[in-house]
């Protein structure tokens, strides 16, 4: 194992270099036009076979051991957000707008230094190794598409494991959970309906905005009142859009959300509670109520087996006092959830903060940064659980 970390160093230097060059030039979901042209290039320079023919931006490397066996797979999305970077570095976003506030482009590296270490050990791999690019995480979500135009398969992958920076973690710690790790979600867009007329006589119409308050408060009610305190929902109202003129009653309002759960069960519950009020309550005050509901990422359940690679990789690589047993579920979601939901998998954190090199921004922030030490851990952790699980899927 010391061999693993000390050939990740051995290029930390071209890791933070692949990391700033993709932090200077974000872009965001099903955008990746220039991400994925770079990724192909270094795929080619070390002489990795790829397909960059799936789902329009993303990239996919095959590294064939000298020997047959397994394949496992590890995935790292690619996709920027909708932020102007506030940060006063080098590598400052030059994409006006567009930056990387969550860590995807340390991902890309580190998969990039994973494959480029795990191709150089290939005449000493028994069985197969996939590098999985992802696209557009934080909008529509890549890894469902990919998975149906069989990034899993040809050959078949036996297992996946991800990682995600983590801003509330000290570099050289990593955090992991057992069983599930990240929360469900939906997107919900209500229209309420209601009839104009001049503010100064509302009794002659129906007051969009006044239903829409009341319906806002209803929601509130789901959660403290018909969800179980030992349970975990969140209903939030993000956005609301109504209204011409203060003196007019307003005869449309949408009102705009995220609804996250941890429990199946739960969330179809809570899903039924919202469309009653949506329905009902508008009808009681003399307008109408109509719900479109998207089907938000999946929840995000850890592998046993997989969980327990990741922890020997930081035992045997960090020590095990750079272990974080993560307690919580998350309601964030990540759309890894449908790798696990076909593949034994894990996910796990990478700690990237260091308070004494100033770096503590949290995610989808402007001044968001990460402490490329971190880079190196995270090809090595990556490394060591490749190696274990083509060894474990062996037996």
């Amino acid at each position: 194992m010391e061999k693993i970390m000390k050939k990740s160093e051995q290029i930390k230097d071209w890791l933070i270099n692949i990391r700033r060059d993709f932090h200077q030039y974000p872009e965001l979901g099903m955008q990746e036009f220039r991400t994925s042209k770079k990724i192909c290039k270094y795929l080619e320079k070390m002489n990795i076979s790829y397909n960059n023919n799936v789902v329009n931006t993303g990239v996919v490397g095959l590294i064939q051991g000298k020997y047959d066996g397994p394949t496992i797979a590890l995935r790292a999305d690619i996709d920027a957000l909708p932020i102007q970077d506030g940060k006063k570095v080098l590598y400052k976003s030059k994409n006006d707008g567009v930056m990387h506030a969550c860590g995807h482009d340390a991902h890309t590296a580190i998969l990039l230094g994973a494959g480029k270490v795990l191709n150089e050990m290939k005449d000493q791999i028994h069985g197969n190794i996939k590098l999985l690019f992802q696209p557009a995480e934080e909008t529509v979500g890549g890894a469902k598409p990919m998975i149906e135009e069989g990034v899993l398969k040809n050959p078949e992958v036996d297992a996946v494991f991800g990682l995600h920076v983590d801003a509330d973690l000290d570099t050289g710690k990593i955090g992991i959970k057992y069983n599930q790790m990240n929360a469900a979600s939906n997107t919900i867009e209500i229209h309420i309906y209601g009839k104009s007329t001049h503010g100064a006589y509302p009794h002659e119409g129906a007051d969009s905005i006044l239903i829409a308050s009341h319906v806002v408060v209803a929601l509130q009610s789901i959660v403290s009142r018909n969800v179980a305190p030992t349970d975990a929902s969140v209903v939030t109202i993000g956005k609301i859009i109504g209204g011409t003129q203060e003196n007019i009653i307003a005869d449309h309002v949408v009102l705009v959300g995220t609804v996250r759960n941890i429990n199946e069960a739960t969330r179809k519950e809570v899903m039924k509670r919202i469309e009653d009020i949506v329905k009902i309550i508008p009808k009681a005050l003399g307008g109408r109520g109509e719900l479109i509901q998207t089907e938000g990422y999946r929840t995000l359940v850890n592998d046993d087996r997989m969980v327990d690679i990741v922890v020997n990789s930081v035992k045997n690589i960090l020590g095990e006092d750079k272990l974080h047993f993560i307690e919580e579920i998350s309601l964030g979601v990540e759309d890894f959830a449908y790798f696990a939901a076909e593949k034994p998998s894990a996910f796990f954190r990478l700690g990237c903060k260091n308070l004494e090199k100033g770096i503590e921004g949290k995610h989808h922030h402007p001044c968001f940064d990460i402490d490329e030490d971190c880079l190196t851990i995270g090809v090595a952790m990556q490394v060591s659980n490749v190696l274990e699980a083509l060894q474990y899927f062996r037996k």
